[in-house]
C-alpha cells in the first residue's frame, strides 16, 4: 500500500439545491478539483436534479428568501418579481467575469473528466426519466452506489 500523506484524492459532491448560487457553488468545486489534478464526482438528488434537468437547467434561480447573504429582509425577497430581479443580477455579473451558462458548464466538467450522477431515488420520486436529463450523464445510482464510489484514503465528500 503507498504512503498517504494526507492530500485529497477525490472531491464527492453532492447537490441537493438547484439554486444558481448552489448550482455554481458545486460546479466551481469540482472544476477546481479537475484543475488542481483531483477526481471528482457530482451526486444530484433532490431539488439538485433540476441542475441536470434538460427542461429546467437554463432556467434556475437565485434564492431571494431565506437567504441571509441577500441582505433583505425575507417578507421583501418574497414580494413578486424580487427573485426573477435577484437571479437577473446575479446572471449579468456572472457573464462580466465570463461564468459559463450551467449547460456549458456541465459540458466543460466532463470534458475534464468530472463524473455526474443521478439519485435513483428522487428520479423516481419525481418521475423523471433518463431522457430527461443532460446527455451525458454518468448514470443513475442509489445513495449507497455513490458512497461506494468514495471509498480510499484522500477522499473527501461535501454536501451542497
Amino acid at each position: 500500500m503507498s504512503e498517504f500523506n494526507g492530500e485529497i484524492r477525490k472531491m464527492m459532491i453532492i447537490l441537493s439545491k438547484a439554486t444558481l448560487e448552489n448550482v455554481y457553488a458545486a460546479f466551481v468545486l469540482a472544476n477546481g478539483a479537475r484543475m488542481e489534478g483531483i477526481e471528482a464526482e457530482i451526486f444530484f438528488t433532490f431539488f439538485g436534479l433540476e441542475a441536470i434537468h434538460t427542461e429546467r437547467l437554463e432556467h434556475l434561480h437565485t434564492s431571494t428568501v431565506g437567504n441571509p447573504a441577500m441582505h433583505i429582509p425575507t417578507l421583501l425577497g418574497g414580494l413578486p418579481g424580487m427573485e426573477a430581479l435577484a437571479t437577473s443580477m446575479m446572471k449579468k455579473e456572472m457573464e462580466k467575469i465570463d461564468m459559463p451558462d450551467v449547460h456549458e458548464f456541465l459540458e466543460i466538467l466532463k470534458a475534464s473528466g468530472v463524473k455526474l450522477w443521478a439519485c435513483k431515488l428522487a428520479m423516481d420520486m419525481f418521475h423523471f426519466k433518463k431522457e430527461d436529463m443532460y446527455e451525458d450523464l454518468d448514470g443513475i445510482i442509489t445513495v449507497g452506489d455513490f458512497y461506494g464510489k468514495g471509498t480510499g484514503l484522500g477522499t473527501h465528500m461535501l454536501f451542497v
